[in-house]
């Protein structure tokens, strides 16, 4: 099964730099994904240092005390996951969204524990968590294994921040780069701030220079995602030359070792 987006969404997705897509997968191929997303979040396949982690915290944290599992690289380290249905979809609309030669930069999991308040996931942009490269196609898919909710902290989008001339200011969330992953930076007073809740199957895709971020799950329940960025054959070429593989396990991944600044950007 293909799925075609329309001209409005597509418009949406430049304009915006997000779009929400209903019903990307069925119910159906959700709960088959959901069944390995399960291994990985208890542990049962095995995920090596840093990438996994917790993205509301420290890497000092015990796995039983996270508040936002953080699984890095999921089709690495369970090789048999890629080109799944997730993954032959996305590729479909990722094409639509900006022509041919798009492949996949790397696969996340995150999953909001219940009633973790603190499950917060700091406004950020995603271009300052990489290297400057010149072609800056993206689309980043983020696909609701559960239904995902203002109460368990759905993502939230500032749309005018794909127009401005620089990226906000970042800065570590945790202590330094070296202590844990997370970026942030500050709303404005006059920023729009559109929340999109979502249904099971649904995905939102955004780029790689629109503020996003989540609020806490104060719910009875998880919230799982499961998330697949595109970028460009020669921009993730001229990544993985830098060493840059999106593992929290390689220096590269803090950001001033490759030459870009990242706790100023």
């Amino acid at each position: 099964m293909s799925y075609t987006i329309t001209d409005e969404q597509r418009r949406h997705f430049h304009e915006k730099g997000y779009v929400h897509l209903p019903a990307l997968l069925s119910e159906d191929e959700v709960a088959e994904l959901a069944d390995t997303y399960d291994r990985f979040l208890h542990r049962e396949i095995d995920v090596p240092g840093k990438d996994y982690c917790d993205m509301a915290g420290d890497y000092g944290r015990s796995p039983e005390d996270y508040s936002i599992v953080n699984v890095m690289l999921p089709r690495r380290y369970y090789p048999a996951w890629q080109g799944n249905v997730f993954e032959q979809r996305s590729a479909e609309v990722a094409a639509q969204l900006h022509g041919e030669g798009m492949t996949i930069d790397y696969d996340q999991l995150l999953a909001k524990r219940p009633g973790r308040t603190d499950a917060v996931f700091a406004w950020h942009q995603d271009m300052a968590y990489w290297p400057d490269t010149p072609d800056t196609r993206t689309a980043t898919f983020w696909l609701a294994i559960d239904e995902s909710t203002l109460d368990n902290g759905c993502m939230r989008f500032v749309p005018a921040t794909v127009s401005e001339s620089s990226l906000r200011p970042h800065v570590p969330q945790f202590g330094d780069r070296g202590e844990s992953h997370a970026l942030g930076t500050d709303l404005l007073p006059n920023d729009e701030v559109v929340p999109v809740p979502i249904g099971v199957g649904d995905v939102t895709v955004h780029n790689e220079r629109v503020m996003h971020g989540s609020g806490g799950n104060t719910s009875d329940g998880w919230r799982r995602a499961y998330i697949l960025a595109y970028r460009s054959e020669p921009t993730v070429e001229i990544e993985r030359e830098l060493g840059f593989t999106h593992s929290h396990n390689d220096a590269p991944d803090v950001l001033d070792t490759v030459g870009v600044e990242g706790e100023s950007r």
